[in-house]
Order: C-alpha cells, then sequence, then structure tokens
C-alpha cells in the first residue's frame, strides 16, 4: 500500500469523522430545543392584550410591555380607534379573535369601556384588568361614570376639533389641550415625557364618550382593578365604585391618570396577578 493511498484513505476517514459529528451536533441540536418547546409549552402563559384609552395610544404601555416579555408572557397592545363604543369594542374583537388560547385583556382609561363591550361572550378571555379606567354597566356612557363623583377637571381642559364622519355628518374630536396635558393626564410623569405625550396623544370622539355600553363582560369574567388615587380624569372615587360593583381585585395606587407609565411595576403586578389564575 502506497503512502499516497494511505494519506487518501486518512482523509477519507478524517471527512466521515467530521461528518459524524456535525451529524451528531445538528440532532442534538435539533432534539434540544424540541423538548425545550415541549417544557415550555405544556403549561403556556395567557396571551396579554392591552387597550389603550383616549389621549394615549399603545406606546403608554410600553413600560408593562418591557416588564410582562421579560417574565415570559406573549403581549399584544391593540390600537384602539377611538371612534365609537360599539365599533371600537368590534374592532378589539376581532383581534381577540385572531389569538389562540387564553388571553388577560387589561385596558386602561375609556379602554375599559371596550374591553367590557368586547369581551362578552369570549371563552378564550378568562380575566379582565382595568387600570384607572370605567367599568361600565349596561346603560352607562364614559361620560356618565366621569360626572358620577366630583373630582374629574378634564371637561375644562379638552379641545374639540370638528370633524367629518365617513357618513357626511358632523362630529367632534377631543384633545386635551398642550399646555394642560401634562397636569391634566400625567403629573407623576417627567415634563419631557407629558410633552411628547402631548404630541402623540390619540384624540377620541365626543359620541365615543357618549354612546351607552351593551352588557358588559365583568358580570361573567373575573376582573381586577387599579384604582388612581391622583386621577384628575376618573375620580378615584368613580374607580372605586365601579370596581366594587363589579367585585373586582382591587388594589390603590398612588398615581396620576397614566398609570401605566408612571407606574408600570404596579399595572404588570396586577396584570400578572390575574394571569397565574388562568389555568
Amino acid at each position: 500500500m502506497t503512502k499516497r493511498t494511505l494519506s487518501r484513505r486518512s482523509r477519507t476517514t478524517l471527512a466521515l469523522l467530521a461528518t459524524g459529528g456535525v451529524t451528531a451536533t445538528l440532532v442534538a441540536a435539533s432534539i434540544g430545543p424540541a423538548s425545550a418547546e415541549v417544557a415550555e409549552t405544556s403549561h403556556p402563559k395567557p396571551t396579554v392584550v392591552l387597550v389603550h384609552g383616549a389621549f394615549a395610544d399603545s406606546s403608554s404601555w410600553n413600560g408593562v410591555i418591557k416588564e410582562l416579555k421579560r417574565d415570559g408572557y406573549p403581549v399584544v397592545a391593540a390600537a384602539n380607534p377611538l371612534r365609537g363604543l360599539s365599533s371600537d369594542a368590534a374592532y378589539i374583537k376581532d383581534v381577540l379573535a385572531g389569538i389562540k388560547g387564553p388571553v388577560v385583556l387589561a385596558g386602561h382609561s375609556y379602554g375599559g369601556m371596550v374591553i367590557s363591550n368586547a369581551a362578552t361572550g369570549n371563552k378564550n378571555v378568562k380575566a379582565l384588568v382595568y387600570v384607572a379606567a370605567f367599568a361600565p354597566d349596561k346603560g352607562e356612557s364614559a361620560l356618565d361614570l366621569a360626572g358620577k363623583f366630583r373630582g374629574s377637571t378634564l371637561g375644562e381642559a379638552l379641545h374639540p376639533v370638528p370633524w367629518t364622519q365617513p357618513d357626511g355628518t358632523k362630529g367632534a374630536d377631543l384633545y386635551i389641550q398642550a399646555d394642560k396635558f401634562g397636569h391634566q393626564f400625567a403629573a407623576d410623569v417627567p415634563r419631557g415625557t407629558t410633552d411628547l405625550m402631548s404630541v402623540t396623544q390619540r384624540p377620541v370622539t365626543q359620541a365615543a364618550l357618549a354612546e351607552d355600553s351593551a352588557e358588559p363582560a365583568w358580570k361573567t369574567i373575573p376582573s381586577w382593578n387599579l384604582v388612581a388615587t391622583q386621577d384628575l380624569n376618573i375620580p378615584a372615587k368613580a374607580q372605586a365604585f365601579m370596581a366594587e360593583r363589579a367585585g373586582s381585585h382591587t388594589v390603590e395606587v398612588k398615581a396620576s391618570h397614566a398609570a401605566s407609565v408612571s407606574r408600570p411595576d404596579k399595572v404588570t403586578d396586577l396584570i400578572e396577578e390575574a394571569a397565574r389564575t388562568v389555568r
């Protein structure tokens, strides 16, 4: 046998060993994640769906989203249209229909009106979380509930802007005046942040705030409620009244109306408390 033959055989053996090693590595890699995936999905965490309210957008949940994702929760921050209660609820209902498995549905401010209507009849929604939010009964509007107790100064801070609706009729978009936004909406949030929030605020139609709720989901779905004690939009007494009526698991937090921005830790704690009850 020549040296050339030995050399060629050696190279072939090394190639086979290398190929075998790569194959073994690939097999091990494919088995490892698959086993981990089975372990992780044997008791999957519910998806948390976050619905912002008036004068805000989905970025108002950013601090909460960061903490939820860190703790392994799937999160969807829905873009609430803020055009009308029934149409907004129908939109969120469609968002929910596209999510598989159990859902914890959270709403801030007017978003509470929306989740109360959107979750009705949806068997996948296992818990509702209200964050400085409206939790209406049938036939109640956001305007009704905001004025039920003294303490809201929102009306005098609003700036209405006329707009033409798709059917040609006139409506009004409501904004918080820029120079009043920080104090009214987010007094415990740094000025640099509230300046940005003021510019990016999403208006709500006057009609949406005046529209009556249908039968609310909190009558059949367990609820949790964060009462913001320094709220100038929805008085804390109104929030506490709605929470007690709904039989919610309730916490009080020293926070402005923008509790999801100023106290994302407390908001996350409450959402995760609700999520831990989901089986």
